[in-house]
């Protein structure tokens, strides 16, 4: 394991922190606006997001796949269960597991606003050719990847 670095490495990783963080920032605003502009919070759009994108999830599995604690996850799964768009479903092989699924309200909801939300969020990465899209999502997969062995070490 290495833990020593020389100041241009230490620079260099400095700088493409800064940078990567400004333009999640820059990019992420669009989803943030989207959310916003159709009475959601950033946290319940990515949870509607997710249902919508992937399916029924247990509700463990939405919290780790959207970096949220748990307690998060029962308040917002609440606010939108409460507001009809999404249902708790116990699942019927293991009684201890409870899915969220979205309802029929909430799936002709997003049937109608997430094609504009995905052609937002194609917009704001259009500054990039297909070719450097695909490049990005290798290396910040790549990184992100590394970046979460090295916490285990």
């Amino acid at each position: 394991m290495r833990f020593s670095y020389t100041q241009e490495e230490t620079d260099r990783a400095l700088a493409l922190f800064r940078v990567f963080a400004k333009a999640f920032k820059s990019i992420s605003e669009h989803s943030i606006r989207d959310s916003k502009e159709h009475g959601f919070n950033p946290t319940e759009f990515a949870v509607l997001e997710l249902l919508y994108t992937k399916g029924p999830q247990k509700l463990q599995q939405i919290g780790s796949r959207l970096l949220l604690v748990s307690g998060n996850v029962t308040y917002v799964i609440d606010k939108l269960e409460k507001n009809e768009y999404i249902v708790r479903q116990q699942d019927p092989r293991d009684k201890r597991s409870i899915y969220a699924k979205l309802t029929d309200k909430g799936e002709a909801y997003l049937d109608e606003i997430y094609p504009i939300h995905a052609l937002r969020i194609t917009r704001a990465f259009s500054g990039l050719s297909s070719e450097e899209q695909e490049q990005l999502n290798q290396l910040l997969k790549k990184a992100g990847l590394h970046s979460q062995h090295l916490l285990f070490r």
